[in-house]
């Protein structure tokens, strides 16, 4: 058994870990001794399990959650190697989103907040009233990007059996929405038919919190962002610069304020301009 199998402490010196650390792997499923000794408890392992057990501990070093480190350490070749791209991209994008928080806020403290805003041009439009189709939802900011797609190509495809889309999707937010608020948030496709459009509602029950409702008509303060600036951060500039400008009008906010998204979101370059950011007023 010696020549094949090595001590914890054997195996900790040679893997360059400690006893305590391979114990923690043992736990949580990572790397498991390949004999414990039954009436001593003793853990002996393999001298081939080394290369694992550095792979644990390095993909640690990188804060990747303990699930995701069984996939890639139970994967093999290239599907190992994707497992880890993917997480380091998912990782990369969220550092750069907390990179641009960063410096938004930092932009508000230090009083450059009207820097900001200049940049938003603010133009009113007067929207009829219309018949949409909604999806509602409570959700928290990380999951509302994909939310958002997914509810509004629902109602664009039912909108079909309603006489068709009749005005750019929009999305309202009724409260705020963020990684501590969750709305709910309120996604809507104008549609021509109403009484097609009640009949389909009908049908879908309680599964996506869909109804039919009259908008009514509005006034819009609003400013056009490109598609970068969509994502959050970005976007609260937007918003705070809608805000400002309605107050140095002297008007009022009148309602919950919304997204609105008047263009091909896929063919979309970064740069090309996508949504409007808007706000009810009278």
């Amino acid at each position: 058994m010696d020549d094949e199998l090595l001590t914890i402490g054997a195996f900790a010196a040679r893997t360059r870990l400690s006893a305590k650390a391979l114990r923690l792997y043992d736990r949580l499923g990572l790397l498991s001794p390949a004999r414990v000794d039954g009436p001593t408890g003793y853990r002996y392992y393999r001298a081939d399990q080394a290369e694992r057990a550095r792979l644990v501990a390095l993909l640690r070093q990188l804060d990747m959650p303990l699930a995701r480190i069984a996939e890639v350490v139970g994967a093999e070749g290239a599907e190992a190697a994707d497992r880890l791209a993917a997480y380091w991209a998912a990782v990369e994008a969220r550092v750069a989103g907390q990179r641009t928080l960063a410096e938004y806020l930092r932009g508000r403290l230090s009083g450059r907040s009207s820097e900001m805003y200049d940049r938003f041009v603010i133009e009113t439009v007067d929207v009829p009233a219309r018949v949409v189709l909604s999806e509602s939802r409570h959700t928290l900011a990380d999951e509302l990007p994909t939310w958002i797609g997914a509810s509004l190509g629902r109602l664009e495809a039912a909108a079909r059996e309603c006489g068709g889309v009749t005005g750019a999707p929009f999305v309202v937010y009724h409260r705020e929405v963020s990684m501590e608020s969750d709305g709910p948030a309120e996604s809507c496709v104008p549609v021509a038919d109403e009484a097609a459009a009640r009949s389909w509602a009908g049908r879908q029950g309680h599964t996506w919190r869909t109804r039919v409702r009259t908008e009514p008509a509005v006034r819009l303060a609003y400013t056009r962002i490109t598609k970068a600036q969509v994502a959050h951060p970005q976007i609260l500039a937007a918003f705070e610069a809608v805000e400002q400008w309605i107050a140095g009008e002297g008007l009022e906010v009148a309602g919950p304020c919304r997204e609105v998204y008047f263009a091909d979101w896929d063919a979309a370059t970064a740069e090309d301009p996508v949504c409007d950011v808007a706000f009810p007023v009278r």
